[in-house]
């Protein structure tokens, strides 16, 4: 449905992850302004909206490929080392908001098997469980997170700067259309992969709370 004038405008991705006796499925969208931007399904990511040209593109799908087929090995590695025989579902779902009055707000928020897990405050750029209990699983994904600065202030800069640029360029796209080239929307589905790597060290070398 259209959004009304008075709504903010959103750019919101969703990834959704199912492990299975070692095995990892993908799915998963990123919608701009209402609008279905881009697909994940398995190892495949289609650029539904034309926001980038097509040498651009295949770059940055060659990317997505890259990580999705490093985290699907992980998780193949780490469950020789330590089996489980149950499904595990991670989802992550991040983006911004930019309001008519020009502020900003963007958010990452992460659920494991349907509960929230983790959480990335943007402000200052730190990972926060949300796990039931503070479960030693949920301690260690996020002392993982925050070792490195694509999963901390490679983080941030995407979701305050990067994607509320993306909404400002779509706010004024009546108008006068910025001289700038579009930023790598795809980028934040990288983010989300590098994310659940994070966690799948967590997941699967502290299952049960055995770090």
């Amino acid at each position: 449905c259209p959004a009304s004038l008075a709504a903010p405008l959103t750019f919101t991705m969703l990834q959704w992850t199912r492990v299975y006796k070692g095995n990892s499925i993908f799915w998963g969208n990123a919608s701009l302004d209402g609008r279905l931007s881009h697909l994940l399904e398995g190892l495949n990511v289609t650029q539904v909206l034309p926001l980038e040209p097509p040498e651009t593109w295949a770059r940055r799908r060659q990317d997505v490929n890259t990580y999705l087929l490093y985290f699907r090995q992980l998780v193949q590695l780490f469950s020789k080392e330590r089996p489980i025989n149950y499904t595990q579902s991670l989802c992550c779902r991040l983006g911004c908001q930019l309001f008519p009055n020009g502020t900003a707000h963007s958010f990452y928020e992460v659920t494991l098997n349907g509960t929230a897990f983790l959480s990335f405050h943007v402000p200052n750029a730190t990972w926060e469980r949300r796990w039931p209990g503070g479960d030693a699983v949920a301690a260690y994904a996020e002392g993982e997170l925050m070792k490195w600065p694509k999963t901390t202030q490679d983080l941030q800069h995407f979701l305050n700067t990067t994607c509320v640029d993306i909404l400002r360029a779509q706010s004024t796209r009546t108008g006068k259309q910025s001289s700038r080239s579009h930023a790598p929307l795809v980028l934040g589905l990288i983010l989300g992969t590098v994310a659940l790597l994070g966690m799948a060290v967590g997941i699967f070398l502290c299952t049960g709370g055995r770090c």
